[in-house]
């Protein structure tokens, strides 16, 4: 087996250790100003969710969600059957396969690139052009509930892909991003300076604030509170981010470092994390493609099942979409290294959850799925989709003060067939 390429030769995903800095930074104190109360105060009244499951660097449609076994570009897997008639998916997703008749199938994605940047900005903000928020933005900004010291977007990911996610919503709405089960940065109240100390800090901050107010200088003070105000209310949530998962469910989802994240995952969403979405890094197989898919699908596919599960029996599947999603799909010719290269012609998307029809197959690719043969569809129609599943209406405008811009891309519309 030839040594892993990582993220085309490392090129695509290079950040600096102060870019790195800056925005986790920035997304970390820029929060909003919060009451503290309790966090499971509108978890079943009807607060909405977002989980979004990225499979960073783009999974094989081939092995995963549109298998084509017995085609020239197929592969060595076979298509198995699941929970839903008629539905077959790859094998390596076993335990997921039981578990489709709360998820449907998008295989008609045209995303017309197969640069991973691109890919991905297209599939978060539903938009080509830049400067428009992230899905886990625009879901913060709309439905986060009052009252809840945790922020609204979170990601977890153990490393790197740091982007520009709140646009013009502004920085309390950007994602804060977590390296695992661990909590945020600077967040501890440091060993040298004690409590009393501390309020007099606090005080002193107070007198500042209303000084600038009575000059009419609040735009930053009011930012600046607001971060500062939740990051104490974080203060007080640390063993939400320290606490060891249980052994039960260590033995239902696993050990690993995404098994971990999945837990975590379904604990930020039962207290009050309105976008939890949970990177899975590895896909990007230029070189031993079916051996890296039967490792990182092997290890993707029975948490991500049992979050499922457990999403379901404690009620709050009905309340939370949930996404699996990359930012392109994988060549369907095989290269010399045995590899899938980036192909964003066809690629597909599982989702199910609050407003979607499971058990549901939209589109279709071509018998060798060299392309797309039905109901072709790219990251704009999915993003209306998740959002009016949700009850958003994204031909509204969001609140941009002198320049309303809608929600949604105008020139694109939802997959109704999907919406509940």
């Amino acid at each position: 087996m030839v040594r892993r390429n990582r993220g085309c030769n490392g090129l695509d995903h290079v950040i600096s250790r102060r870019g790195f800095t800056a925005g986790g930074m920035s997304a970390a104190l820029a929060l909003p100003a919060l009451a503290a109360s309790a966090p499971h105060a509108d978890l079943r009244r009807g607060h909405k969710r977002i989980l979004q499951i990225y499979l960073q660097g783009g999974v094989s449609q081939f092995e995963s969600w549109d298998p084509k076994p017995g085609t020239l570009y197929g592969g060595p897997f076979r298509a198995i059957e699941t929970s839903v008639p008629g539905m077959r998916i790859c094998e390596l997703l076993p335990h997921t396969a039981q578990r489709m008749h709360h998820l449907s199938l998008v295989r008609s994605v045209n995303l017309k690139t197969n640069d991973h940047g691109v890919g991905r900005k297209i599939m978060e903000r539903g938009r080509r052009q830049e400067g428009y928020p992230y899905v886990g933005a625009v879901a913060a900004k709309y439905f986060a509930p009052t009252g809840n010291p945790l922020p609204g977007y979170i990601h977890i990911s153990t490393r790197g892909l740091i982007d520009d996610t709140d646009a013009f919503l502004g920085p309390r709405y950007a994602q804060l991003r977590l390296e695992g089960v661990q909590p945020p940065e600077n967040i501890r109240r440091l060993p040298t300076v004690t409590s009393g100390s501390f309020r007099r800090r606090n005080l002193f901050r107070l007198r500042l604030n209303q000084r600038a107010a009575r000059r009419g200088q609040t735009a930053r003070t009011d930012l600046y509170n607001g971060s500062f105000e939740q990051a104490q209310q974080l203060m007080s949530r640390r063993s939400l981010f320290e606490k060891e998962p249980p052994a039960s469910d260590l033995e239902r989802y696993g050990t690993h470092f995404f098994a971990r994240n999945c837990i975590f995952a379904r604990n930020l969403l039962e207290q009050g994390v309105t976008c939890v979405k949970v990177t899975h890094h590895g896909y990007d197989t230029h070189a031993e493609n079916f051996n890296f898919h039967l490792e990182q699908l092997g290890e993707f596919d029975q948490p991500f099942a049992t979050l499922l599960d457990d999403l379901h029996a404690r009620g709050l599947l009905e309340s939370t979409l949930v996404v699996v999603m990359s930012e392109f799909g994988r060549t369907p010719k095989i290269n010399r290294m045995y590899g899938r290269d980036h192909w964003g012609a066809s690629l597909s998307v599982a989702l199910g959850g609050c407003g979607i029809k499971p058990g549901m197959i939209v589109g279709k690719t071509n018998h060798q799925g060299t392309e797309v043969a039905d109901r072709e569809v790219d990251g704009g129609h999915l993003f209306h989709t998740y959002f009016q599943a949700l009850g958003l209406d994204t031909t509204r405008p969001h609140e941009k003060p002198g320049n309303p811009v809608p929600i949604g891309d105008p020139a694109m519309a939802p997959i109704d067939e999907l919406l509940a």
